[in-house]
């Protein structure tokens, strides 16, 4: 897929996917339409929603990693235009989109994969370096010995003081 053609949760799955030095994993919540992530960035522990595409806060970490970010707005009849270096790339990348942020995002992608990027995988993946593996579903029930009991009563706590 071309990365000047990403929007949405596409362009979210591909940033996140841009990020291994803060996304350790990848899953997807609201029955798969939302891009979620589990990382650290620069301290900030993040654990949730992910997306970019929409929101200034998440696109954020983008914008810190820019070196060098050239920003144009959008003209009447004119998408609006991003040229940028980012940190640990050794190009300029230039990109198009109905507003800055996604021209800024798609330049980001752009920086990282290049003009084309694989079809995206809506499962929940672990990353290791610019690769992904798969990744298991966290498990519904905590513990298999914590199995909830419905006879028990409120503020039992299972076994005698200590």
């Amino acid at each position: 897929m071309n990365v000047a053609d990403l929007t949405g949760l596409e362009l979210d799955y591909w940033v996140a996917r841009s990020l291994p030095d803060f996304v350790r994993e990848i899953y997807f919540t609201d029955s798969g339409e939302t891009v979620a992530v589990r990382g650290n960035d620069r301290g900030k522990p993040w654990d949730g929603r992910f997306e970019p595409s929409t929101s200034w806060d998440a696109a954020g970490v983008v914008l810190d990693r820019a070196v060098r970010v050239e920003l144009h707005e959008r003209r009447e009849g004119e998408p609006a235009f991003c040229v940028a270096e980012f940190v640990g790339s050794h190009r300029t990348a230039e990109a198009h989109g109905a507003t800055t942020r996604e021209a800024l995002l798609r330049a980001f992608v752009k920086s990282r994969f290049g003009g084309t990027v694989e079809t995206m995988l809506r499962q929940p993946q672990a990353l290791t370096g610019m690769d992904t593996e798969l990744a298991a579903e966290p498990g519904d029930v905590g513990d298999a010995e914590d199995v909830p009991r419905p006879d028990a009563q409120i503020g039992d706590i299972g076994s005698p003081p200590r």
